[in-house]
């Protein structure tokens, strides 16, 4: 697993101490009037019961963890950190509610300010609480299909009316072996009955043996015409720690194996032709391109070699900000796929309006992007990475139907 430095686990218990005493501090100053000794130590108690249980199971987290079984670290993880979220934001939120309200002068002006303050603050904070909760336990799987139509100047005949569904992301080792899961996704793929369907990368966290068992339900994914795929960031085991370098190239070749399993063609700085008549389109992949602190496997030049004298492409590209770099405007690849980012897991995507944190880091990080007669479509992917969750920002399966302009 990754090894997180002392100082990290420093600051981020010191935070998290930080601001408990702030919504203690507020608690007790807003009820003081209102409530019994009783159940003012019972609140300090609960507070710093749990203030300590987290710290200390981040601090073990750190010693203990390669005591855990490898399946099961990741999960322990990603339960703690839903659990930091989903107790420190509210928390956070109640703070800042409380501070704005007393020094604006609205709180302890009167009698009457002494119970609607608290409850005011009370609210704050459990609203984001019961929504961060239904982002974990509900619409983390709740899989949602993009139709997206695009017209091409130079899409070939033949080809009219591709269908394509665009997938990336899965993380399988965050499903936990739960197959079934997956399994109502891909029961919505196959009922569009895509010509192809291509997938974005990062198949796994960062390990193999996530992969155990999942050949089985990813074969049903059915493609009249084929499926395709490209590795993602974390397809290649740079996030763990390994007792050799053979030990990271087993663990590699071993994913990039599994896609013989599941019968997709995995292009590694590829690319193929495919033909319908006496026309034809490409398909392109590279490995992943991402700027720093990404690392660039990617060789755009070295996939396009085959394929250069067919007009229409299509390119599988992990990272979007490979896009602007070496694709709009210094190729003529038509259509760009894209992952990554997950929309942050958090956000707003509505039909006419999307935000999310995510954009001040990238400029392409969702939906559909379009410069000159290039095209660009990221999604938000279908699995989760990091919190357990997802809060705007579903699950996404992106069907796309391409016709000629």
């Amino acid at each position: 697993m990754r090894s997180y430095s002392l100082l990290s686990i420093i600051l981020l218990c010191s935070l998290v101490l930080l601001i408990d005493i702030l919504a203690f501090y507020w608690l007790l100053s807003i009820t003081r009037p209102i409530t019994s000794t009783l159940l003012k130590n019972s609140i300090y108690v609960a507070f710093w019961i749990f203030t300590i249980g987290l710290i200390a199971s981040i601090l073990l987290l750190k010693i203990k963890l390669d005591l855990v079984a490898p399946e099961r670290q990741q999960l322990l993880i990603s339960r703690l950190y839903g659990l930091t979220v989903s107790s420190f934001i509210p928390k956070v939120v109640f703070v800042v509610v409380i501070s704005i309200l007393y020094y604006t002068n609205f709180v302890f002006s009167d009698k009457e300010s002494l119970i609607v303050v608290p409850l005011i603050g009370v609210f704050s904070g459990f609203l984001p609480f019961f929504v961060i909760l239904y982002a974990v336990f509900s619409a983390v799987y709740k899989f949602k299909v993009h139709h997206i139509k695009l017209k091409c100047d130079n899409l070939p005949s033949n080809f009219n009316d591709l269908r394509i569904v665009h997938i990336s992301d899965l993380h399988l080792g965050s499903f936990n072996f739960k197959y079934h899961i997956l399994e109502r996704a891909i029961k919505n793929i196959n009922q569009l009955k895509p010509d192809f369907i291509l997938f974005t990368g990062d198949l796994v966290n960062n390990f193999a043996w996530e992969l155990r068992g999942w050949d089985s339900v990813l074969n049903k994914l059915s493609a009249k015409q084929g499926k395709y795929a490209v590795l993602g960031n974390h397809d290649y085991g740079d996030y763990s720690q390994w007792s050799s370098e053979d030990e990271k190239q087993i663990n590699f070749k071993n994913i990039k194996e599994f896609y013989n399993k599941i019968d997709f063609n995995l292009l590694l700085n590829d690319a193929e032709r495919i033909g319908n008549g006496n026309e034809q389109i490409a398909i392109i992949g590279v490995e992943n391109w991402g700027n720093p602190p990404f690392k660039q496997y990617g060789n755009l030049q070295k996939a396009l070699e085959k394929v250069e004298d067919i007009s229409f492409k299509i390119l599988l590209s992990h990272d979007p900000s490979h896009w602007r770099e070496e694709v709009a405007h210094h190729t003529n690849i038509a259509l760009t796929l894209s992952g990554h980012t997950h929309g942050m897991q958090a956000g707003i995507n509505l039909k006419n309006k999307k935000w999310s944190p995510i954009k001040y880091k990238y400029e392409h990080w969702a939906g559909l992007y379009k410069e000159g007669g290039q095209y660009l479509y990221v999604t938000t992917g279908l699995g989760w990475m990091g919190f357990p969750g997802r809060l705007g920002m579903r699950p996404e399966i992106t069907c796309i139907d391409l016709t000629k302009a």
